[in-house]
């Protein structure tokens, strides 16, 4: 028993965490801890991260059998969420940008990463996990801390980036990254064939 609980929990650790890590939340991340305090970034996106998860445990497997066409608009709308932010990068002044601070900071981070990962790769393979698997707490417990490390691994990744790399060059770097992976998640939630079954 133990055993089986322990393999649950080690396959959805690595699963979601190995997903999240090529995922556009996590570029996302990286971009915002670049011009905003490590920490708050971190904490903000760990707390979406804990409520996404509890979402995805809480409905279980329906979510994906009973609201198929919504998740396809709510993926779009993630789309459009990170070309809005790079183009918000790319033309707001910087005075405008000033990285904030306390609060503010972990609640801009807390709903950028919970507007994102809703509908997200991970959120549906979390709703998968807990249908398979069949023990709600373990994989929430798995799948909440493969994304709170993958978070900690994107803000101080992105802090670094900001503090060594030239602030034009990352931006602009940050910007095209975060246009290709929003027009990527719109056209994979309108035509998943399009990938050839690679990111389903």
């Amino acid at each position: 028993m133990a055993a089986g609980l322990l393999f649950a929990f080690l396959f959805v650790f690595a699963v979601i965490g190995g997903l999240e890590l090529l995922d556009r939340t996590c570029f996302a991340l990286i971009a915002y801890s670049a011009r905003h305090p490590a920490l708050q970034a971190w904490a903000g996106a760990a707390a979406a991260f804990l409520g996404t998860t509890a979402i995805a445990v809480v409905v279980g497997g329906t979510f994906e059998t009973a609201f198929h066409r919504e998740l396809v608009w709510v993926r779009v709308g993630g789309g459009v969420v990170l070309i809005a932010y790079a183009a918000y990068l790319l033309l707001a002044h910087e005075k405008d940008r000033a990285p904030p601070s306390g609060r503010s900071a972990f609640a801009a981070a807390f709903l950028l990463i919970f507007l994102l990962e809703l509908g997200d790769t991970t959120m549906i393979f979390t709703i998968l996990f807990a249908v398979e698997f069949g023990n709600l707490p373990v994989v929430f417990a798995a799948a909440a801390l493969a994304l709170a490390c993958v978070a900690a691994f994107a803000a101080l990744l992105g802090s670094r980036l900001g503090a060594r790399v030239e602030p034009r060059l990352l931006e602009r770097l940050v910007v095209v990254i975060l246009v290709a992976a929003g027009i990527l998640t719109i056209l994979y939630a309108l035509d998943p064939g399009l990938f050839g079954g690679v990111l389903g």
